[in-house]
């Protein structure tokens, strides 16, 4: 049984928000969103670090923790206008890389049947698996599509005598038939890896990666158009996984493996709202935060603000769908028409 509470540091939640207990129903059986801690980097091929990735994500912040924020542009505040618990870590020992992900995926397969969406602060990549196949498990194989933000495929076979690294979970994803090749969207990737063995494969799967050249040249607005609609072609929901290294290091120096030329942070804050705002958001991970490796905190309140981004981007889909209204990004900060 997975143990909750937080593993290093102070006993908080995210930005002060109520706590929850995944173990007792009751304490979680009228939220739409639940935020689990995966303090896991034993998936880490370069360094390490992102099992302390979650607290910082909490609690890097300049404003109390008093349980609200509200988002200026999206006239939302996520932390209340929806329902958000946080149910602390998951035990994950980075020594025991099966046994962690599978306490995960369990654990996020409870926020699932309980009608939630969960966020999960990671941790290295390797969490994708176990988050993404939780989510599957519930609402169907196949059946939900992936948007993927970051530098890398993630789309390895056996790297280091393991099939379990945080470069391969987006593979193990695929031939396990929790998620669809074709409807796997990759968006910011760029550098020197994968070579042409794995690429091939990936083109065999029918998968969509939109390189940075072809971002830079296309414009990211005109990708993302696309790949949203591919991922909600024939697919119920959409897993939004955000590995922070999609960003240029100037923007995220706290991770594992930083690649030059990546998205801005403003770019990134941008798609990840639009993404919840336009999509069937049915999860969310944010990845690879290594805050021995930050400077001023400057990648873990990235990925604080990519949450906040996230959360109230949700909650604005939801009141112009209940309220039938659309947000315009245009309407001036004062106007309240």
């Amino acid at each position: 049984m997975a143990r909750y509470g937080t593993q290093y540091g102070p006993d908080i939640t995210f930005l002060g928000i109520p706590p929850c207990d995944l173990t007792d129903p009751s304490t979680y059986d009228d939220a739409d969103v639940v935020i689990v801690g995966a303090p896991f980097d034993g998936g880490t091929s370069h360094r390490p670090g992102t099992r302390f990735g979650p607290q910082a994500i909490r609690s890097t912040d300049y404003l109390p923790h008093d349980g609200t924020r509200p988002s200026l542009a999206l006239r939302t505040d996520g932390l209340r206008d929806l329902r958000v618990y946080d149910a602390g870590d998951v035990e994950m020992f980075s020594g025991d890389v099966l046994k962690s992900l599978a306490d995960l995926r369990a654990e996020v397969a409870k926020v699932v049947r309980a009608g939630a969406i969960p966020v999960i602060l990671g941790g290295d990549h390797a969490i994708a698996y176990a988050d993404a196949s939780g989510v599957a498990d519930v609402l169907g194989h196949g059946r939900i599509s992936m948007v993927h933000f970051d530098a890398h495929a993630d789309t390895g076979d056996v790297d280091f005598g393991s099939l379990w690294g945080h470069g391969q979970p987006m593979r193990r994803l695929i031939e396990s038939g929790a998620l669809r090749g074709d409807r796997f969207l990759q968006v910011g990737l760029r550098g020197y890896w994968p070579g042409p063995q794995v690429l091939q494969w990936m083109a065999e799967q029918r998968m969509r990666s939109y390189e940075m050249t072809e971002i830079g040249e296309r414009g990211l607005t005109t990708c993302l158009t696309e790949a949203f609609g591919i991922a909600t072609d024939d697919c119920d929901g959409v897993f939004l996984s955000v590995d922070i290294d999609v960003c240029d290091p100037g923007a995220a120096p706290g991770t594992g493996t930083p690649e030059p030329g990546g998205l801005t942070a403003r770019e990134l804050l941008d798609a990840v709202r639009r993404a919840c705002l336009e999509l069937p958001v049915v999860g969310v991970d944010v990845v690879e935060v290594s805050p021995p490796y930050d400077h001023a905190d400057i990648t873990a309140a990235l990925a604080n603000r990519v949450v906040l981004e996230a959360l109230s981007a949700i909650a604005r889909r939801r009141r112009d769908a209940r309220d039938g209204t659309t947000w315009d990004p245009r309407r001036p900060l004062l106007d309240d028409r």
